[in-house]
């Protein structure tokens, strides 16, 4: 998949959505891709929530909106990300700070182990309230 071609984030994102019912691309930004979909796990620490996402070589994941400053990780593997139009890829391992309004597309080279470090202020493990608090779902 050549993610360089395709310049404005709201076109790919809904070819997408258009498209999500096919093997390999999970997400529509309006809803969070389930478990079965792409594995995920979620870990705690004081005041911090840790979501790591297990991609398979193939896939793609259409992201929210991010709402806060964060940092993610990658791990382990290759992936090319569509962020607001900015297309980079990025080799593991490796991390970089993530702006609000962040909405990714992620392509997975290989498979790899994706990592965001969230804020978590109320140590809540109630990950359908966090998730109201870390996105905005695309409307």
């Amino acid at each position: 998949m050549d993610l360089t071609k395709i310049k404005s984030i709201d076109t790919f994102q809904q070819f997408l959505i258009d498209n999500n019912d096919k093997e390999g691309i999970y997400g529509d930004g309006k809803n969070i891709p389930t478990v079965d979909e792409v594995p995920v796990t979620h870990k705690f620490a004081d005041q911090m929530y840790i979501r790591q996402m297990d991609m398979k070589k193939g896939q793609v994941v259409v992201g929210c909106i991010h709402k806060h400053l964060h940092v993610w990780f990658l791990l382990t593997g290759k992936v090319t990300i569509n962020n607001n139009g900015a297309i980079e890829d990025y080799i593991a391992p490796c991390y970089t700070i993530s702006k609000p309004g962040a909405r990714r597309v992620i392509y997975a080279h290989e498979d790899c182990i994706f990592v965001n470090v969230h804020k978590n202020p109320s140590n809540t493990q109630d990950i359908k309230k966090l998730e109201k608090e870390i996105v905005k779902l695309n409307k």
